[in-house]
Order: C-alpha cells, then structure tokens, then sequence
C-alpha cells in the first residue's frame, strides 16, 4: 500500500512538473495566471480523486497507473493513445504561446467558467470510478470482470470519455486561449476514435457486453450518440 501510495503521488507531482513546464516555457513568464490557477484545480481535483480511491478502492489505483502507448496491447491503441498524448501537449504549449503573444482575450468570466467546466469533468470522472472498479488506463478484460450498467452507466455507455470531453473543453477557457481549442477537437476526435475501437473489443471480449449496448443506446449524449 505504501509503495502504490508512493507511485501515486510521484507520478501526480510528475504531472504537475510537466505541465508547468508545458504552460509557463512558452509564455516566458511566471505571471500566467491562467496558468497557475488551472494547475492548482488540476491538482486539487486530483488529490481528492486519488485520496478517496487510496482508501476506497486500491485496485482502481493500481489500474490506473498502468496508461500510456506503452501499456497498451494493440498496435492501434498503441498509435491512438500516442496520438491523443500528442495533442494533449499541444494544447498546453499552444496556450502558454498564446498568453505570450497576445493571440486571444478570453473574458475573466469565461476562464472562471473553463475551471468550473474542468471540475465538474473530473467530478464525474470520480463518479464513473466509484460505480466501476474495473476502469483501467488500457483496454483489456479482467477475469472476473462484468459488465457495469448502473449510475453513469445507465445513462450513457461511456461516461467517463463524456466527464473528459466537458474537461477537456474547459480547459482552452480555463488557460485563456481560443487556438487551443483546435487541438482540443483534435484530441477529442482521438478519443472517440478509440471508445469505438474499445467498444469492439468489449463486444467480442466482455460477456453481456453486446446486450448492454442494445439497452444503453447512446454512447456519449443522451438522445444525440
């Protein structure tokens, strides 16, 4: 427990190294206080996130860490989650630029709105975490894994991708910048690509999967997909 706590924490404060250093290097300047204001949300979020399932749930913990191209099985998942890493920075380092040159005046309003926006993703995040011990950092089938089809789940089939799509769009608002957010469609584009990649491994792999679909039609939107 000790050494999943210690790899925990390391690899949060990794995180919020890298991310610094993605926001702040291209703006030249420690006044973004866009910048310092998403990173203490980032971080707070997920402190709580990781204190709760420490105690909660250590497994998830341990499933989570394991992410990454590297972790992954699948040559395609291999290409789409370095993709997907790809454009995550991009839209940091696109930001950072942004600030430095002036390139968008995005409202106090907003910003407060982009950080409102990536809580309330992580929030939900947490819920589909709570409700599903089996979220793991890669596609893959546990043993005695089964198909989870309450909370979130009854809802929409992936609800932890929707939590991610409302943070995501927060973020450009959060970090002050309207280029971002071309990455950031670019990044969502990525993961839908891989949600249906996964959803044809969960049909062909995971027991009861293919009935779940057919009675939790809508993938990400209610009434919409």
């Amino acid at each position: 427990m000790k050494k999943l706590t210690r790899q925990a924490f390391t690899g949060l404060g990794q995180l919020l190294v890298i991310l610094a250093f993605l926001l702040f290097l291209p703006a030249w300047s420690l006044g973004y206080w866009e910048g310092w204001l998403f990173l203490l949300v980032f971080f707070l979020s997920v402190l709580v996130i990781t204190l709760y399932f420490l105690k909660k749930d250590s497994r998830l913990i341990e499933n989570r860490l394991r992410a990454g191209p590297a972790a992954e099985k699948e040559k395609r998942q291999k290409m789409i989650q370095s993709l997907a890493g790809f454009f995550f920075v991009l839209v940091f380092i696109v930001s950072g630029t942004d600030h430095r040159l002036c390139w968008s005046e995005v409202p106090l309003y907003l910003v407060i709105t982009g950080n409102i926006l990536v809580i309330l993703g992580f929030y939900i995040v947490f819920l589909v975490f709570r409700e599903n011990s089996y979220t793991s950092g890669v596609i893959e089938v546990d043993k005695d894994q089964k198909v989870i089809s309450t909370g979130a789940y009854s809802v929409v089939r992936h609800p932890m991708y929707a939590g991610a799509f409302i943070m995501l769009l927060g973020i450009p608002f959060a970090l002050g910048s309207w280029w971002a957010f071309v990455f950031v469609f670019l990044l969502i584009a990525v993961i839908v690509w891989r949600l249906l990649d996964e959803e044809n491994f969960l049909s062909k792999n995971l027991p009861g999967y293919p009935e779940y679909c057919e009675n939790t039609r809508y993938r990400l939107i209610p009434f919409l997909w």
